[in-house]
């Protein structure tokens, strides 16, 4: 990983106890498997502890790493890490995929419980206006009965649902790949895409990042969707179309809560930036701060789990992987 992310995956506390489980030195970390003072232990290493800016384990690295029994990834996607031949030997990879949906989901929650009270239209209405009447009912706010629609049974969309489950919502899910009994144990009605777009209060997109959902959120989608609805993205900027999704914005037909975009970050003349219906964040939904040692206690529980012969929490299946983010 790139060293900076040491101290801030695991913290001293969660430093002794990989040190506890696992033999390595907290002062060599890996940019580049060519490093002449990496071969010598990657010859001997049995399990990689990886994470932000670790290279790739190409072919010829898993090969000069015999003794290679797995991979604990303190980060998200491994696809862009773990080469062929890890699969093929094969070596077991984890990952805190799950760690890192945790505060992307809460993150959702926040903003679909905003936007139904219209908290960030309010917003701008007072901070123009400097007053407002007291006693005033706003008729068009509220989330009771609101409907709300998920799109993707991910880990992180998977997460909103259960988070959802408290609130007087009706939700509904579109996934391709889920049954109808799924989606209801899940708290979910299964629809088409474009129902869901269509019927839908909230629109919050957590499908992976794949060549085939690229602009899956286009103009078609965006025009069927109800006046009012609020379109969330925590996802990936390439599955909703920027373009048509601003369109959309300047016409005030439509609101949205963005974490990120395409291109990510946008040019500076973007008319995101001034529409009062748009609020913009900068790609914080996922792990930033303290919730990056969440992810590293993750692969030290994992790590814990390896020194007893337990069986990895968080393995990464390598046939369901072409699927994921």
């Amino acid at each position: 990983m790139s060293p900076e992310f040491l101290p801030q995956l695991f913290p001293e506390p969660l430093l002794r106890r990989l040190l506890a489980v696992l033999d390595f030195d907290p002062g060599l970390v890996a940019e580049d498997f060519a490093d002449p003072a990496v071969q010598p232990v990657l010859a001997e290493a049995e399990v990689l502890v990886t994470g932000w800016g670790a290279p790739r384990l190409r072919d010829e690295v898993i090969a000069e790493a015999p003794k290679l029994r797995a991979v604990l990834h303190a980060a998200g996607s491994v696809k862009s890490i773990v080469g062929e031949a890890a699969w093929d030997r094969p070596v077991a990879v984890s990952s805190s995929s799950g760690a890192n949906a945790l505060p992307v989901a809460e993150y959702t929650l926040a903003a679909i419980l905003m936007a139904g009270k219209n908290l960030f239209g309010l917003r701008e209405d007072f901070r123009r206006e400097r007053s407002f009447r007291l006693g005033h009912i706003h008729p068009e706010v509220g989330n009771f009965g609101r409907t709300v629609g998920i799109v993707g049974a991910s880990k992180i969309g998977r997460r909103v649902l259960e988070l959802l489950r408290p609130f007087d919502f009706e939700v509904l899910l579109a996934d391709p790949y889920l049954e109808a009994a799924e989606a209801a144990a899940l708290g979910a009605e299964l629809v088409d895409l474009d129902s869901l777009v269509a019927r839908c209060d909230v629109v919050s997109v957590h499908a992976p990042d794949l060549p085939e959902t690229a602009g899956l959120i286009g103009a078609a989608r965006l025009a069927a969707m109800k006046d009012g609805t609020v379109v969330v993205n925590t996802a990936r900027g390439r599955l909703v179309d920027t373009d048509a999704l601003t369109a959309e914005l300047e016409t005030g037909r439509l609101s949205a809560v963005i974490d990120v975009t395409h291109p990510e970050p946008l040019p500076r003349d973007s008319p995101l930036f001034d529409l009062p219906n748009a609020f913009l964040t900068p790609h914080v939904a996922g792990s930033h701060g303290n919730e990056l040692s969440r992810m590293g206690l993750y692969m030290v529980e994992e790590a814990e789990r390896l020194s007893r012969g337990e069986a990895l929490v968080h393995e990464v299946d390598p046939q369901t992987l072409w699927k994921q983010a």
